[in-house]
């Protein structure tokens, strides 16, 4: 069974997330509503999957606790977020975006390509609406300059 990790400071989306992650045999390691609750909660679980908001509580982050986890595990990342449009995110914090709002079947398949994009390094579809996969992290080139 699936270990998954919330990052979320509605709790009623939290309790929402769960619930349906539950009911499709994940389990939810626990919920945290700002980046260090997210991160002593993975410490403590090492899950195998997260969703994460992008804006938490104490005007925070979610992208935070993506680049950690990217960093130090081969934990699944996927944001789930109405904000998207606000931030440019990249596979170095994450894996693959589902817009809010979203069905949980959406959720759910949107879990089972990011856990195979860890597993084989490939998304497969179908993907479910309002999914996106994080592209590569732009690089920064300075300018050569010959003497």
């Amino acid at each position: 069974m699936p270990r998954v990790l919330i990052a979320e400071d509605d709790l009623m989306i939290a309790d929402l997330v769960e619930g349906t992650l539950t009911e499709h045999g994940y389990e939810v390691c626990g919920i945290g509503r700002t980046v260090s609750e997210a991160l002593s909660l993975a410490r403590l679980f090492d899950p195998d999957l997260a969703v994460l908001d992008l804006r938490l509580a104490d005007g925070e982050l979610g992208t935070e606790i993506g680049c950690r986890l990217i960093g130090r595990s081969r934990v699944g990342v996927l944001y789930a977020t109405a904000n998207i449009s606000e931030v440019d995110l990249t596979a170095a914090q994450g894996h693959a975006c589902l817009t809010k709002p979203y069905r949980g079947a959406d959720l759910v398949r949107a879990l089972e390509v990011v856990a195979g994009i860890v597993a084989t390094g490939e998304a497969i579809p179908p993907f479910p609406r309002g999914f996106r996969i994080l592209p590569p992290a732009r690089i920064k080139r300075e300018p050569i300059t010959i003497d």
